[in-house]
């Protein structure tokens, strides 16, 4: 009798600690928590763009004979064309705020013709204008909504423009052939602004307005050796809208903040 009792009591004790082991909480540790990687403008970046852009060149000169003041002139040229390029810059994203510095170079058919205000006998100055290869160097300031930044950017501008003039009369025409253009590296200034978007942590696309002021500058230009040796002295101020679309691909220096571990 005693020794069924110490069978049944030692099979309960064994059905008791079974049960009370599989309460007790799991060894295996809990699974780690990575989070999805956050979004920043922060980074270097590259792309391309490409547009249209119009402008105007306001010319004004001295048509001179021997020396001699004869006659001032206005020219009134309208140039235009697409353009299509390269940037590279650096964004650095505080808060909702980024700021950034950003250079960029485009090829332009920007050109047209204009003539200018007839002068006595019918003489006249014809000018071309035409920018082959443009750049700026600028800062940018944003506010930046989720993957969305709204952007002003400015500072300086480049152009290599390229002035062709003739000067003519109604009766015989041309007196010189502008076929080897006066050209001129000018340095004026740049602003605008824009808006660009993030598809994912390295693509973006954009959309920018920009203002260019080439400044005035002097072109001494001289005639063929008729009419007692007609000669101009031009002063040009060129101006310059541009519309963009462009890409962007932004390097994934950033590092997001290491795994977070549950912890019980």
């Amino acid at each position: 009798m005693i020794r069924k009792f110490s069978m049944a009591t030692a099979v309960l004790m064994a059905a008791s600690a079974s049960a009370l082991a599989a309460d007790l909480p799991r060894r295996t540790p809990p699974p780690v928590f990575v989070p999805p990687p956050l979004f920043t403008w922060t980074g270097l970046y590259v792309g391309g763009q490409v547009g249209y852009t119009w402008g105007q060149d306001n010319s004004a000169g001295t048509l001179s004979a021997g020396g001699v003041p004869l006659a001032g002139y206005n020219t009134y040229n309208s140039p235009n064309g697409e353009l299509g390029g390269a940037h590279i810059g650096y964004n650095y994203q505080i808060s909702q705020f980024v700021v950034g510095v950003e250079g960029d170079v485009n090829g332009t058919d920007f050109n047209n013709a204009g003539t200018g205000s007839s002068f006595p006998a019918g003489a006249f100055v014809s000018l071309s204008t035409r920018i082959p290869i443009e750049g700026s160097a600028r800062g940018r300031i944003g506010i930046a909504w989720d993957h969305w930044l709204f952007f002003a950017t400015g500072g300086a501008a480049f152009a290599d423009i390229e002035h062709s003039y003739a000067l003519g009369a109604a009766a015989v025409g041309f007196l010189n052939d502008p076929a080897n253009p006066y050209s001129k590296t000018r340095v004026g200034w740049t602003v605008g602004g824009g808006v660009e978007y993030a598809l994912n942590n390295n693509w973006s696309v954009r959309a920018e307005y920009r203002y260019s002021d080439f400044g005035n500058n002097s072109d001494f230009v001289f005639s063929s050796p008729l009419f007692g040796g007609l000669a101009a002295a031009n002063r040009s101020h060129v101006t310059q809208n541009a519309v963009t679309v462009g890409f962007s691909y932004k390097f994934d220096w950033y590092t997001p903040p290491a795994p977070v571990v549950a912890k019980y």
